[in-house]
């Protein structure tokens, strides 16, 4: 029997604020951007950039590995958590927000946690060995990705951060296996 993830009080209130507030054009362009932390995706791209790697030097071919585990892995996870949680997702629970655009996402009790915030939890966390520059680049479109499920009111905003975590945690248990971010490599 699945456990009943409920939202929090903060959860609520920024579900009820965005169904408020929203526009059509604001769901519209949350909508087109959340498809590049999907899945399917992150893990072609990752794919693609795993075979361009293959020619490429000792460290860039370890890295696109480590990528391409990790892709794949925060692609798993999240159908294993969803079959052990239930949650109802927000825009089941709003009338309001429909007529200002937000969209049906998803199936209904599926909100916990969120796929889209562990792929980019774990990509995120793998930029660390990338040069600053880039790996707060790489956060910040991170952020902006994930907060579009909040926005198009598929997630609560708790799902979006424990999903954070979990894809942080998932690709740091991965480095134990590839190596990957060790001085030796």
């Amino acid at each position: 029997m699945p456990i009943t993830v409920r939202p929090t009080t903060p959860d609520i209130a920024i579900a009820r604020t965005i169904s408020r507030n929203t526009t059509p054009p604001t769901e519209r362009a949350a909508s087109i951007l959340t498809w590049v932390a999907d899945e399917h995706v992150v893990c072609a791209a990752t794919l693609g950039w795993w075979l361009w790697c293959r020619r490429k030097s000792e460290p860039q071919r370890l890295a696109s590995d480590h990528l391409l585990v990790t892709a794949l892995a925060a692609s798993l996870v999240p159908h294993l958590l969803k079959s052990v949680f239930d949650q109802e997702r927000p825009d089941r629970l709003t009338v309001v927000g429909h007529l200002h655009g937000i969209p049906i996402s998803g199936r209904a009790k599926d909100a916990f946690p969120s796929g889209h915030a562990i792929q980019v939890g774990a990509i995120s966390s793998a930029a660390s060995q990338l040069p600053q520059g880039e790996r707060r680049m790489v956060r910040a479109l991170g952020a902006c990705l994930i907060s579009t499920r909040v926005f198009l009111l598929a997630h609560w905003a708790s799902d979006v951060v424990v999903g954070s975590v979990i894809g942080v945690v998932l690709e740091r248990l991965i480095r134990c296996v590839t190596g990957y971010g060790s001085k030796s490599i």
